[in-house]
């Protein structure tokens, strides 16, 4: 009870972010064919890729045909011996020679093979070994995709929205928690105790009500996890350096360090700065001991996280994302000025409001003409600058990862304070470095981590801004002046809640195409798409009696007609981003007979699509 008293006001403004999250993502209607791609590295058992030409892959045919038993008795005996085979004969063991059922052709695929894919049943619940293989062919480690199917396994024959923004919704919050916590930190740390609150209150509304954090929790992937665990680090790294603690008990710091390699690779890019920029802290204060135990422990850290998962390696170094991410590091400084032009304005976009970003810079303007002669952060300085009316709190001697002295100079505070500033700013602007330079592409989701920590630098900077305006005032004036313009940064942030770039990964109107694929469910339906752009309709073929998936040159040179031409009525559904809306109803007008009886929808869907309800023209068949 004690601790909520004294947390009252972070906890409130943590419970009215998450609702308002949870408000946000209960809209989603729609997914991007990333995010089912999520669904289907997690739950199809043994089967990472949707083929049109291979609806079962290679494991997942061997582990149905030569493990799967009618009980589990029978299917450990069948496994001990596909072991036994395995080790006796190796690389010519029937697994390993095992091959697939691969036709010339795309071939339809029904309804209940589209849920295998997407979706858990009583057969495949808990099956992480499953997760774990389909991952080894991906570009990511597995963490995420276990939690995922963790949620779709106590959530039987479902696939919705909700389940993977429940994920990311904890993982928020736990981003709330540790921006208080380390608001709080570093308010102690920087001589602003007695603004702590107002550090963690602004703090977690100017992360809560970001649009970075509304598409944090709408995207269903591993960037909340990312977020979360990049957050955890530097809270565990300001708290042992405060307490001077890295020779012993690092254990929750080796824990986090593994838990972000197992979620994404971008994870390194943070925790290797942070690391790096610690270790030249360390060695600085001279804390050498601390320093090759800190070094000791993330190595063993790196040497269990590449253990757990060594296929780690082959994705950073040899994979085709990981390939294309290092060549981007080597090409040096060609086509960069634009990429970070572009990151910064996602970064401008996510992170706070126009109207706040003004408010912001006309509170900075202020205090710098204001306040010039004493500096825009006296509390950087030490001791009390402008005296007891808007004054710093000094630290006492020993404290907060300073020198453990009883005669602190001014050069020992500033030293102190500002390693605190280095640790918080340095690592997630080299992140941003990084990221600008070496990410596939221009979208929100390689950057999410650096959301919260704009928010907590500009909740700490915020009210050291306004006590600098309030100096000259009386002890109530400034305390009025300082509450009143921390209510209204956020009332500003507010006034945009979640943003309208968050809003992109709702899919709104998708419900609406997926209803019409309900009560469609006694039609088969053609896809016609190029890529892989049937990805992101998979939840509609979870409803047509059966699917084909094929380009408009593999339905025009179709050897199997008779499939298609033995139906009486078919919804065909046209990627008209990637293929012509003409063309297609010509090659099945021309080659198959059929003719356009109405639209399911004629302008282009969420995705890009039309659907055309086609039926056999009967007069042209009897000529």
């Amino acid at each position: 009870m004690k601790k909520f008293r004294e947390y009252k006001y972070e906890i409130a403004a943590a419970v009215i972010c998450i609702l308002l999250l949870w408000g946000l993502a209960a809209g989603k209607q729609g997914f991007h064919m990333d995010e089912l791609l999520s669904f289907q590295l997690s739950n199809a058992e043994f089967n990472p890729w949707i083929v049109s030409t291979q609806p079962e892959g290679r494991l997942a045919r061997f582990v149905h045909n030569e493990i799967d038993g009618e009980n589990l008795r029978e299917t450990l005996g069948n496994l001990a011996a596909v072991i036994g085979d395995v080790l006796e004969n190796r690389g010519n063991s029937k697994l390993l020679t095992y091959k697939a059922e691969v036709w010339p052709e795309p071939v339809w695929i029904t309804a209940g093979q589209f849920r295998d894919y997407i979706e858990v049943n009583r057969g495949d619940a808990f099956n992480y070994l499953s997760v774990y293989f389909n991952v080894k062919d991906d570009n990511h480690p597995p963490l995420h995709f276990m939690l995922l199917h963790t949620v779709s396994s106590f959530f039987q024959g479902k696939a919705e929205a909700w389940m993977g923004c429940l994920i990311n919704l904890g993982a928020v919050a736990g981003i709330l928690i540790l921006l208080v916590k380390s608001g709080r930190l570093l308010a102690e740390a920087l001589g602003l105790e007695e603004y702590s609150h107002h550090v963690g209150v602004l703090s977690v509304l100017f992360y809560g009500l970001s649009a970075g954090a509304g598409a944090t929790v709408l995207l269903i992937r591993m960037y909340g996890l990312l977020t979360l665990w990049c957050m955890a680090y530097f809270y565990l790294v300001i708290k042992k350096w405060r307490d001077r603690s890295f020779e012993r008990k690092n254990g929750k710091l080796m824990l986090v360090a593994m838990l972000g390699f197992w979620t994404q690779y971008f994870f390194l890019f943070y925790c290797i700065l942070l690391a790096g920029l610690l270790c030249v802290l360390l060695l600085r204060e001279g804390r050498k001991k601390e320093l090759w135990s800190f070094v000791r422990s993330m190595l063993i850290a790196a040497a269990v996280g590449i253990a757990v998962f060594p296929f780690s390696i082959a994705d950073v170094f040899s994979s085709g994302r990981g390939v294309e991410a290092l060549e981007n590091l080597s090409s040096g400084l060609r086509g960069y000025g634009s990429r970070l032009v572009g990151f910064f304005q996602i970064m401008w976009e996510r992170t706070f409001t126009p109207w706040l970003w003004i408010f912001l810079a006309l509170a900075a303007a202020v205090a710098l003409v204001w306040r010039f002669s004493g500096g825009l952060f006296p509390l950087l300085r030490g001791g009390a600058g402008h005296g007891e009316k808007g004054g710093c709190n000094v630290p006492e001697a020993g404290n907060n990862g300073f020198p453990d002295t009883t005669a602190e100079t001014d050069i020992d505070v500033r030293r102190g304070r500002a390693a605190y500033f280095w640790l918080l700013l340095l690592p997630p602007i080299g992140y941003f470095l990084l990221a600008a330079r070496m990410s596939p592409y221009l979208v929100d989701r390689y950057v999410m981590p650096l959301f919260p920590f704009a928010a907590l630098t500009v909740g700490l900077a915020f009210p050291a801004l306004l006590r600098s305006l309030a100096g000259g005032c009386r002890k109530m004036q400034g305390k009025k002046i300082i509450l009143t313009g921390c209510m209204l940064a956020v009332l500003l942030q507010a006034a945009g809640i979640l943003g309208d770039g968050s809003r992109e990964y709702l899919y709104a109107g998708y419900a609406l195409q997926e209803e019409m694929a309900e009560s469609l469910a006694d039609y088969s339906c053609i896809c016609v798409y190029e890529g892989v752009g049937y990805y992101e309709n998979l939840k509609e073929f979870t409803h047509y009696e059966k699917t084909l998936l094929v380009t408009p040159a593999q339905l025009a040179e179709r050897q199997d007609r008779e499939s298609i031409e033995a139906l009486d009525k078919v919804a065909v559904l046209i990627k008209c981003d990637e293929v012509e809306l003409s063309q297609v109803l010509e090659i099945m007008r021309e080659t198959y007979g059929f003719s356009v009886d109405r639209w399911g929808w004629r302008e282009r869907g969420v995705h890009g699509d039309v659907l055309c309800l086609m039926r056999r023209d009967v007069a042209a068949e009897g000529k």
